[in-house]
């Protein structure tokens, strides 16, 4: 288990070092995902090496929205004050992310269908 939290921790340390090294404005956390998930890709890093510790923590992933949940909580007159323009917001990026997701995933499956001529199936 430790060993697992090791390397997890240290794809959380790179991606941090990536945003302080670059100043670009992506959350160290999820620069560091998408680096541990091109390692797994590659095999750099054994899935076994990060399975459990990764497991117990998508199966309490509740947990961690507590203090967002709270937080949420002691804005709530900020939030009725303007629940039309949150409420606007959340549904139009809803529709938005949406309709950008099946355009990408119907561009991704042509081209990799035999239709598209960029990946052959041979």
């Amino acid at each position: 288990m430790i060993l697992q939290c090791a390397v997890l921790f240290a794809f959380l340390a790179l991606g941090e070092l990536i945003v302080w090294l670059t100043g670009v404005r992506i959350p160290s956390s999820i620069i560091g995902m998408l680096l541990l998930t091109v390692a797994l890709k590659l095999r750099a890093v054994r899935l076994m090496w990060v399975d459990r510790v990764s497991d117990f923590l998508v199966r309490n992933l509740g947990f961690f929205f507590v203090p967002a949940g709270v937080g949420l909580m002691r804005c709530l007159g900020l939030i009725k004050a303007e629940w039309l323009p949150i409420v606007v917001s959340a549904v139009v990026s809803t529709f938005v992310i949406l309709a950008v997701t099946g355009r990408v995933y119907q561009i991704v499956r042509y081209l990799t269908s035999s239709h598209g001529h960029a990946v052959s199936r041979e």
